[in-house]
């Protein structure tokens, strides 16, 4: 074993401990928010992520990945000129927001909530004015600053909510938690910083910015549409009471998998960009470390698939409570959704280190294409269940074309990788079998956790894998 290695794996244990509990602790905030307030009131606080999607929609091209793709990406000018241009899009995307706001609010039926939307257009401006050299220091892998900038914010808008739910009494405590956390965010990423901040404005950079980043806004749009297209259908056509109940399923599902999926592409996306495939040697890491990343992800979709499985009715009745009684039919599916949306962040994540931005656009077009359809399956039958099957599908093609281009494009071996999509997949469907198919789980949990232990017995040879690299 390489020296160094031990090292290696502390500072990926780091990276998901610090992710896992800044996500911890903004689903602890949500959490408290939905126990405290009517689920309707929760339903209008769910918008505001709607919002802050649309906040980095409006302003993502990918400056952070680019900082850790980039061979110059330690140069400072280069950083500098990322810092300026990224505060030209945070004004752009903050004017944006205003725009939207009241269209926004009154597509939702909530008109009366339009200021909200305006005092949020506060958002890009301060996520524009970040110090980038948290991600630049990623290039050495030191993780540190960035999981800092994200944990401490997310201390102080958990401490706030309960005060503000005492004084407000609504919604309204969210958004200012929310607020106040972007605020904290910004300040903290000065305080870690190691270089002055400094901003310029290079035509040549932001040739190259757009270059890189166009792919990955057209992408993070659909991904807008993907995680956000079914809340504004549900929240239109059922009402915030309902858009309560699917959006606390959509947070409890996707929390985690975002976490495993950021945390996944800061620590594989510095070493996949650094082998060089132009030596057999480096041809050969990259092939091993690709199948790893890949692999890695499919173990990451089948623990939420599992988890959710085991856990998730007993902890919606002891959790939320007896309001929340209508989520736990629908939580399997959500699950299986997130679930299979985890298994393209492998293929997603070796085409980005190979700045093949395109791949995870495509992938997502199938999802989006389907969202009409499920407008016109929530207006006619108001069944959420059957807008969730009609993503699950969307999320099924997306990763086999994920899954193809990658192998095209990248060049990367997958008849390895057969097994373990097969181990996945077969997991997935069991899990939904139980709501499906009214299979009892007390035969599909047995059966699931039989695959998910021949999945990690193959993890074990992975990880010899990666550790020899």
């Amino acid at each position: 074993m390489k020296k160094g290695i031990p090292g290696l794996w502390r500072k990926a244990f780091f990276l998901l401990s610090g992710n896992s509990a800044t996500a911890i602790l903004t689903l602890a905030r949500n959490l408290l928010v939905a126990r405290m307030l009517p689920v309707a009131d929760y339903g209008i606080a769910a918008t505001f992520a709607i919002t802050m999607a649309v906040v980095e929609m409006a302003s993502a091209l990918g400056l952070q990945q680019q900082i850790i793709q980039a061979k110059d990406g330690d140069d400072p000018r280069f950083q500098a000129a990322l810092q300026g241009f990224q505060v030209l899009r945070g004004a752009a995307s903050a004017l944006i927001l205003l725009a939207m706001a009241h269209p926004l609010a009154a597509f939702l039926g909530i008109s009366e909530v339009a200021w909200a939307y305006q005092v949020l257009a506060v958002m890009p401006v301060l996520n524009a004015l970040q110090h980038f050299d948290m991600h630049r220091m990623q290039r050495r892998m030191v993780f540190g600053p960035v999981l800092m900038t994200s944990l401490l914010p997310a201390v102080l808008s958990l401490m706030l909510i309960w005060p503000l739910v005492i004084w407000f009494g609504d919604w309204q405590a969210m958004l200012w938690a929310i607020v106040a956390q972007g605020l904290a965010s910004m300040l903290m990423s000065h305080l870690v910083a190691e270089r002055p901040y400094r901003l310029a404005l290079d035509r040549q950079i932001m040739a190259r910015n757009l270059a890189f980043g166009w792919p990955l806004l057209l992408n993070t749009i659909l991904l807008f549409m993907v995680f956000n297209g079914e809340k504004l259908i549900v929240g239109h056509e059922l009402g915030m009471k309902a858009l309560g109940i699917f959006a606390m399923g959509m947070t409890l599902t996707l929390t985690p998998t975002l976490v495993m999926a950021k945390s996944a592409t800061s620590f594989f996306l510095p070493r996949l960009s650094a082998a060089d495939r132009a030596t057999d040697k480096g041809e050969a890491r990259f092939q091993r470390l690709g199948s790893a990343v890949f692999e890695i992800h499919l173990i990451f979709g089948s623990v939420v698939v599992l988890a959710v499985l085991l856990l998730g009715t007993p902890f919606i009745g002891l959790i939320l409570g007896p309001k929340y009684a209508p989520l736990v039919p629908l939580l399997t599916l959500l699950a299986v959704m997130q679930g299979l949306r985890v298994l393209k962040g492998g293929p997603s994540t070796i085409a980005l280190s190979r700045a093949q931005t395109s791949n995870a656009m495509i992938a997502n077009l199938v999802r989006v294409a389907l969202l009409p359809a499920g407008f016109v399956v929530a207006e006619r039958t108001g069944r959420i269940d059957l807008v969730i099957a009609l993503g699950i599908v969307g999320e099924a093609v997306g990763f086999a074309i994920a899954s193809w281009l990658v192998r095209r494009r990248a060049r990367l071996s997958v008849r390895r990788l057969a097994l373990p999509v097969a181990l996945s997949l077969a997991l997935f469907l069991v899990a939904a079998s139980t709501v499906a198919l009214n299979v009892p789980l007390i035969w599909a949990v047995p059966t699931a956790c039989t695959l998910f232990a021949a999945q990690v017995w193959r993890l074990r040879g992975l990880l010899a894998e990666v550790n020899s690299l």
